[in-house]
């Protein structure tokens, strides 16, 4: 999904069986949004496709968090994972 931020549009989630389909869902969010407005993609940085997407597009890195578990770190599909929701839902 795209949605309006305080400044321009995040997209999240956004989910993928590999980095075609999530390229071609990306263009078909974007392409509504006006040519000046920022979008924002918050990657999963261990998805190195999730990366280059977002570089493909002209993104550049404005900040970075780290995933922090107690006990051991659940086992999730990064690889199908080009865009978090948010980072307060993961």
């Amino acid at each position: 999904m795209i949605r309006p931020c305080r400044s321009g549009y995040k997209i999240g989630p956004l989910v993928a069986d590999d980095p075609e389909i999530a390229s071609a869902l990306f263009d078909s969010l974007v392409e509504e949004v006006e040519d000046s407005a920022p979008i924002f993609l918050d990657v999963p940085e261990v998805n190195p496709d999730a990366v280059a997407l977002a570089e493909k597009n002209g993104m550049a890195a404005v900040f970075e968090t780290a995933r922090m578990y107690t006990g051991e770190a659940p086992r999730l599909p990064f690889e199908k994972m080009f865009g978090v929701t948010s980072f307060e839902l993961g």
